[in-house]
């Protein structure tokens, strides 16, 4: 199974094999780059740097565009359009996983732990719903 989201499959004697929601919803939480943020968000805070807010906030953008990247790299198909899409929304969901965690967003005033749990669960129960016009 490739990472690229598929919604048509053109006739052939194989099984259809269009991705449901389960699949759609698997293929948008990059896994990779959440691992990376784990990672790299404990070093930092188990670090004594007074600099661990800029530094979170530098990883962060780090990893969205190492989301970009990665999905982009993952659903690249020569014969077919850039998965925009599917790019969007796995940028979208890492910045919602990191939300949830509260690392660096809980240095903004308006932040609330609360906030990140109710994105999250919010975010996950809908992102499925799209369904990607570039396949």
């Amino acid at each position: 199974m490739g990472r690229r989201i598929v919604t048509e499959q053109f006739q052939s004697r194989a099984k259809p094999s269009v991705d449901g929601y389960s699949d759609r919803l698997l293929k948008y939480i990059p896994s990779e780059t959440i691992g990376f943020w784990l990672a790299v968000s404990g070093i930092i805070k188990s670090s004594e740097d007074d600099q661990q807010t800029v530094l979170l906030w530098l990883f962060f953008i780090v990893g969205i565009l190492l989301t970009i990247g990665w999905i982009f790299k993952q659903t690249y198909d020569p014969d077919k359009p850039i998965a925009r899409t599917q790019i969007l929304v796995s940028s979208g969901a890492f910045i919602v996983w990191v939300f949830a965690t509260g690392e660096p967003f809980s240095s903004l005033d308006f932040y609330r732990p609360y906030y990140g749990s109710l994105a999250l669960i919010t975010y996950t129960a809908l992102v499925s719903l799209i369904i990607p016009k570039e396949s």
